[in-house]
C-alpha cells in the first residue's frame, strides 16, 4: 500500500533541525499540510527550541510565528479559564480535573507546546453531576443546546453533559464523568481515575491525570470516537506524552499494568501501533509483544490489515496532498466505526436517523 508521503511533515515535528534544508516547494506543501493539521505551531515551537529559527526563510518564520502567537493566546486564555472553573468547583468540594489539552498545558508538559485549545474538559463523578452543573451555572456556564433529543442523549447515554458555554467569555466547557460512553463496550472506571488524579503544585484545587491515565485517555479518546480529522495532532500528542513519561523506567510496566485494569488493552495497542508506523517512535518491544498476547488484543490478522488501510489513511492531515482515492471513504468508515462501538446497533440506527435528518435544517444537531 503507496500512500501520498508525509515525511517532510513527519521530520518536521521530530527533528526540528531538518527545517533548514528544505526547498521554497517543501515549505508551502509542509505549511498547507501543518496548519490543516493544526500542527504550524507545534512545528515552529520545534524550531524555536531545537531548530536553526534565524536561518529559516522569513514567510516560513511568518507563518510559523502567527501560528504560535494564536496558541499562546489560547494558553493564556485557558489558564484564566481554568482558574475561574476551579473557583467555581471549590464551592461543591471537587477539584477541577483536566483532560486533553488543558491539562497538558496546566501541567507544563511536553505535549502542550505549541498546541492549541479551544475549549476546556473536566471529569467530574457522576453522582456529583447535579451539584457540578449548579455551580457552573452560577459560575455564567449555561447549555449551548436546548434540543430535547440532544439533551437526553448526552445525559442518558453519553459520558460528558451537553456541552457549556460562559455566558460573557464565549469559552466551551466539556464537562465529562467517564472517558467513554455509557452505552460504548469499553468501560473503564471513572472512579480510578478520579482517585489517581495530581494536583498542581501551582493550584491543589487544580489536578490531572497521572501519567499512566493520561496516556490511555488520549489513546482512547482517539481510537474509539470516530472522529479523526485531526487525528494526526491526537497522534503527536501521543507521542510526546510518551516521550516525556518513559524517561521513568517504570512507566511501562505501568502503563500496561494499568491499561489492564481499566480494559483499554486495545486502543493502547492501536495508539503504539499507529505512532511507530506513521511518527517513526521507539516503542519496546516487550510492550508490543505483551499487548499482542493479552486476551482483548487478539485480532485476526486481516483484520488488522483492513484497519491498517483505514486509520493509515485517515490519521494524516486532510489535505489534498497527503490523500488518495480512498482516504475519504476511510474516514467514513471509521466514523462509522466509531459510533458502532459506542452504542447499541437499534440505538445507533435511530441516532444516526436523527443526525442525517437535521443535517438538512438550517440549524444542524450538535450531538457529536
Amino acid at each position: 500500500m503507496t500512500l501520498p508521503g508525509i515525511e517532510t511533515l513527519v521530520d518536521a515535528l521530530r527533528r526540528p533541525k531538518s527545517l533548514g534544508a528544505l526547498s521554497p516547494g517543501a515549505w508551502d506543501l509542509l505549511v498547507r499540510q501543518a496548519r490543516q493539521a493544526d500542527l504550524l505551531a507545534r512545528i515552529g515551537s520545534g524550531a524555536q527550541a531545537e531548530g536553526d529559527w534565524d536561518q529559516l526563510p522569513l514567510s516560513a518564520r511568518r507563518h510559523l510565528g502567527s501560528a504560535m502567537a494564536l496558541a499562546e493566546r489560547q494558553h493564556t486564555e485557558l489558564r484564566y479559564e481554568v482558574v475561574e472553573i476551579a473557583r467555581a468547583l471549590e464551592v461543591v468540594g471537587l477539584p477541577a480535573v483536566l483532560l486533553k489539552g488543558a491539562a497538558y498545558t496546566m501541567a507544563g508538559l511536553g505535549a502542550s507546546r505549541g498546541r492549541m485549545v479551544s475549549d476546556v474538559d473536566i471529569l467530574v463523578p457522576r453522582e456529583r453531576l447535579a451539584d457540578v452543573e449548579s455551580a457552573l451555572m452560577m459560575g455564567g456556564w449555561v447549555s449551548m443546546n436546548r434540543d430535547a433529543y440532544d439533551q437526553r442523549y448526552y445525559r442518558t447515554w453519553m459520558h460528558e453533559l451537553p456541552p457549556l458555554k460562559h455566558m460573557k467569555r464565549g469559552t466551551v466547557l466539556d464537562v465529562h464523568h467517564a472517558i467513554m460512553p455509557l452505552t460504548a463496550r469499553l468501560k473503564p472506571d471513572s472512579g480510578l481515575l478520579l482517585r489517581s488524579a495530581r494536583s498542581l503544585q501551582s493550584d491543589p484545587r487544580i489536578q490531572v491525570l497521572c501519567p499512566t491515565d493520561m496516556v490511555l485517555h488520549s489513546a482512547a479518546h482517539l481510537f474509539h470516537e470516530g472522529d479523526l480529522e485531526l487525528g494526526l495532532r491526537g497522534l503527536v500528542d501521543l507521542d510526546a506524552l510518551l516521550q516525556e513519561f518513559a524517561s521513568d523506567p517504570q512507566f511501562w510496566p505501568d502503563l500496561l499494568a494499568r491499561a489492564s485494569v481499566l480494559q483499554l488493552d486495545w486502543p493502547l495497542h492501536q495508539a503504539l501501533r499507529y505512532v511507530g508506523s506513521l511518527l517513526n517512535a521507539a516503542v519496546p518491544q516487550s510492550v508490543t509483544e505483551a499487548l499482542q498476547a493479552h486476551p482483548r488484543v487478539d485480532i485476526a490478522p486481516w483484520r488488522q490489515r483492513l484497519l491498517d488501510r483505514l486509520f493509515l489513511r485517515a490519521l494524516r492531515p486532510a489535505h489534498a496532498s497527503a490523500s488518495d482515492g480512498w482516504t475519504s471513504t476511510s474516514r467514513f468508515l471509521l466514523y462509522l466505526r466509531g459510533h458502532w462501538l459506542r452504542m447499541p446497533p437499534g440505538m445507533l440506527a435511530v441516532h444516526l436517523t436523527r443526525k442525517l435528518v437535521n443535517s438538512t435544517r438550517t440549524e444542524p444537531s450538535e450531538v457529536k
